[in-house]
């Protein structure tokens, strides 16, 4: 059955697809709270919407800032029904050349923030019957993708802690979605993460936003935004794993 929501709790809401998120979500009246580090730049963002925005600026990679989104996401005086779990961070370059620091970053922010607020969400959304939850995934969680190692391996947990998250839930009336994104104009692919798909794979963060929000009203597990992704997922998948090294080199530009 399709859900509608009253109330969504977005991270990484101050640009990129997290922006797209909260400008989608007022235009269909949804309340909105806002979560990133900049929060000027949120408040700038809440002028502009249309319906009830709330600001919390927090660093997700740190334990007190991440620990204010939890408790924010277990209140039930204004309950968050959609969790957007959009946040995330990736850099190209050889693992063992890239700062140690960054890397456990990437795993805090792309993996455990997502965990957690996964798991302070899901109480209050089990218990109430309704509910949703769309975690952003990347096309670079399908396949073997070189010069982005940790990165990759980032969203391929965000894929399979999706879907396996969705069989639990389906039958207490919670969504979970795993939205995988192909390449977009955003501040990830604009600064760092270099993406050489062709240009037909490249969408807007307008579409992908918007089928990602169908998708987890719709509680389809998993959402591939086009058509044309779709059928180089699983084309792809069904390649020798030499070839897909190969594409995999081709396209990050594995040196």
């Amino acid at each position: 059955m399709k859900q509608t929501y009253a109330r969504a709790l977005v991270t990484g809401a101050s640009s990129g697809f997290g922006e797209q998120f909260a400008r989608q979500l007022s235009a269909r009246g949804v309340a909105l709270v806002l979560v990133a580090r900049r929060g000027e730049v949120l408040e700038k963002l809440a002028a502009e919407l249309g319906t009830e925005t709330e600001i919390l600026p927090a660093d997700l990679t740190d334990p007190a800032g991440l620990a204010v989104v939890e408790e924010r996401l277990r209140d039930t005086d204004k309950p968050v029904d959609l969790l957007v779990n959009n946040a995330g961070v990736g850099t190209t370059g050889e693992f063992v050349k890239l700062p140690a620091e960054g890397e456990i970053n990437k795993v805090a922010l792309n993996v455990m923030a997502l965990m957690r607020l996964s798991h302070a969400a899901l109480p209050r959304m089990t218990a109430a019957g309704h509910g949703g939850i769309l975690n952003l995934s990347s096309l670079a969680a399908t396949s073997p993708t070189p010069r982005a190692t940790t990165y990759a391996a980032s969203k391929a947990f965000v894929l399979t802690f999706s879907e396996n998250l969705h069989r639990e839930t389906r039958r207490k009336g919670v969504h979970v979605t795993a939205l995988v994104a192909g390449p977009s104009s955003t501040p990830l692919t604009d600064h760092g993460f270099d993406n050489r798909l062709p240009k037909m794979f490249w969408q807007s963060p307008e579409a992908i936003v918007a089928r990602g929000l169908a998708a987890v009203a719709a509680g389809k597990p998993v959402c591939i935004p086009s058509r044309v992704l779709a059928f180089a997922t699983v084309t792809g998948s069904r390649l020798p794993r030499s070839f897909q090294y190969l594409v995999g080199d081709l396209l990050i530009g594995s040196k």
